[in-house]
């Protein structure tokens, strides 16, 4: 974008001040800032990365440090009347999240703890008779009542970056306890507290020590406050819309429906009603919207190393789930958790892979896929999985989207024994027709491809559907156990699709209906036809 009428887009910068002198976009949610920073209270918000908790933990400190310099023309800059300005500590524990040991953690943890303390005047003195716990506990019992504001970023950062090492894991919350229990010891110093993350665990005291800590993660006040709605996308970056829309040929209105497909829809209130963008992904498109929509959140903040690797061993075991309709209780999600009983479905939701759908019956959350993103990337996941962390172009079998868009339904055969004989059986046999359809599910999913399972007409359901430019695909599958019966299972399946009219109706594309055979004892599809 060259349009010098255009404020400048607030891409990567999570520092408020520097945001506000650049002179970029800055969505204005600082009603909600004051809602929460007009109180002397404790918060704690969990929320995926990318999302700008760091952006709103630097509003936290500009407002605190400096009162309403930074806020001109803001909502805020009519509510805030508080004219005293505390001392602020802020530590982004994403600093200390590369470790060997407890002692090289406890090293670099007393390391920040020090150094950003001592910011406003607490002096750490390496003493073996006195640690560093104690000796902050004596510093701000000097402090005066309301005298200080912590802001703590990232607070989990250390411990997710541990999570397959228990022992590491349980001494790095064991040292971190120790802080927060002088924080909740010297309650009558803390003005304001304000603590980000990604997951919740239990027995790491920022719920325990700190028990007058408000989880408001769920609450539906603060379901917007970060991400972007739908209104504020329009509102604040519509000429960048406007832009865009025109470089891509297309309308507004259908831009707005292309992002919001793959880009909206992540809930984190407990009614399950308002729902955000991405920022880091629609600001990523609009500062350059000739690449087209690809994939900003998950490449950049949603496949976080070790936090990849736990799912990769616990949540994404099995490939079917990645269809299967997912519940968890409110309770359950409103909850924090301990690592040896970590929920995988409540970790996939905090850090994003999964959002609130509905709530409904009182207690039960409904989960889905927030946006085609997400879905697709997830869809890569279960597919580097069933390929032993290969991906599907090191087995040959990668150009699925030219064949579909261009190429025979025998080419479809052929590619998709190729993903098939490189899957690993002993770990993900194919048993029957629904697992069979799972893991083509996901190869083409992970392709980018829109794919239905199980659609359904007024006759039937079929196998699976999926659309490729100008073709609309249906394909049904059967399965035999041994050499015998392979032709009269593909009979069926052509009188399956005939019978109950697959692909019967009004389609503006070219419609391709394939039956398909496959053998669990070959581990191939054995027959097909187009019908």
């Amino acid at each position: 974008m060259t349009d010098n009428n255009l404020k400048n887009l607030p891409l990567g910068t999570s520092d408020f001040a520097a945001l506000r002198l650049a002179n970029e976009i800055y969505v204005d949610k600082t009603d909600l800032v004051y809602e929460l920073a007009s109180k002397r209270r404790k918060y704690f918000l969990a929320r995926p990365r990318r999302f700008g908790k760091s952006l709103l933990i630097s509003t936290f400190e500009s407002l605190f440090r400096h009162g309403l310099r930074d806020f001109k023309g803001l909502a805020i800059e009519k509510l805030w009347i508080e004219e005293s300005k505390p001392l602020v500590v802020r530590l982004d524990f994403s600093e200390i999240k590369n470790f060997s040991s407890p002692e090289d953690f406890s090293r670099k943890f007393t390391s920040l703890i020090s150094r950003c303390f001592g910011m406003v005047g607490f002096q750490y003195v390496d003493d073996d008779l006195n640690s560093a716990s104690g000796q902050l506990s004596t510093w701000l019992q000097t402090l005066d009542i309301n005298a200080l504001v912590v802001l703590i970023d990232e607070y989990d950062a250390p411990l997710t970056s541990c999570l397959n090492q228990h022992g590491l894991f349980n001494s790095v919350r064991e040292r971190i306890s120790e802080f927060y229990a002088v924080l909740k010891s010297n309650d009558r110093a803390l003005r304001f507290v304000f603590v980000t993350g990604i997951t919740k665990f239990n027995k790491t005291s920022i719920f325990s020590e700190l028990n007058n800590l408000s989880d408001i993660s769920l609450a539906p006040q603060f379901g917007s406050l970060l991400g972007y709605t739908h209104e504020e996308v329009q509102t604040y970056f519509g000429s960048y819309i406007a832009k865009s829309a025109e470089v891509l040929s297309i309308s507004q209105n259908e831009l707005m429906n292309r992002l919001a497909a793959h880009y909206d829809g992540f809930c984190f209130e407990e009614t399950g009603t308002k729902r955000v963008f991405a920022p880091w992904s629609l600001l990523n498109f609009l500062a350059q919207p000739d690449r087209g929509l690809k994939d900003y959140w998950f490449e950049s903040g949603g496949k976080p190393a070790v936090l990849l690797e736990y799912l990769k061993s616990h949540a994404l075991k099995d490939p079917e789930e990645y269809a299967r309709d997912k519940t968890i209780a409110l309770s359950e999600l409103a909850g924090s958790s301990d690592v040896e009983t970590l929920s995988d479905i409540g970790l996939l939701t905090q850090a994003g892979y999964l959002t609130i759908k509905s709530v409904e019956f009182g207690n039960t959350v409904f989960l889905d896929y927030p946006n085609l993103e997400v879905k697709r990337a997830m869809a890569q996941l279960y597919t580097e999985h069933l390929l032993d962390g290969k991906v599907a172009g090191q087995v040959g079998a990668g150009p699925i989207v030219k064949v579909l868009y261009e190429e025979s339904a025998e080419s479809v055969f052929h590619i998709l024994n190729r993903l098939f004989l490189a899957i690993d059986y002993q770990r993900y046999p194919v048993r029957d027709e629904a697992s069979l359809r799972a893991y083509v599910q996901v190869y083409f999913a992970g392709a980018g491809l829109d794919v239905k399972v199980e659609h359904h007409n007024a006759h039937g359901r079929s196998d699976l559907e999926v659309n490729a430019g100008n073709r609309h695909w249906i394909f049904e599958f059967k399965v035999v156990q041994g050499n015998k019966g392979e032709t009269e299972k593909l009979s069926e399946a052509v009188e399956q699709i005939k019978q109950r009219h697959y692909g019967d109706q009004q389609y503006s594309q070219e419609v391709k209906r394939v039956a398909l055979v496959f053998s669990i004892e070959d581990r191939k599809f054995v027959k097909w036809q187009e019908v």
